[in-house]
């Protein structure tokens, strides 16, 4: 195998492990209190069901259960996927890295 795509797959590999710890760098009040970037809320004046849905995920991470499912319920769905498909791309990136070995 090329060196280069080793590289590249071993780049990827890390990237895809340090993406909680960055993550969870992002300061909270950030988060919490920013304005909306929702464009439904912002021109309709409404929530759309995915209002709330960035707090939520940040509140799942910091262990805050009732919090995430105050700011939107389809977190239960929405996160489980996210890290479904999250260590689905690590193992498929392993296992490319090892096959590239």
């Amino acid at each position: 195998m090329p060196k280069a795509t080793l590289s590249r797959t071993t780049s990827k590999l890390l990237a895809l492990l340090l993406i909680p710890a960055i993550l969870y760098t992002i300061p909270l009040e950030s988060i919490y209190e920013g304005e909306s970037l929702c464009l439904f809320k912002r021109f309709l004046n409404t929530e759309c069901w995915g209002c709330g849905i960035t707090r939520a995920f940040f509140s799942v991470l910091y262990g805050h259960f009732t919090l995430a499912w105050e700011y939107n319920p389809l977190i239960t769905i929405v996160f489980p996927l996210f890290a479904w498909l999250w260590l689905k791309e690590i193992f498929n990136t392993a296992k490319k890295l090892k096959a590239q070995t």
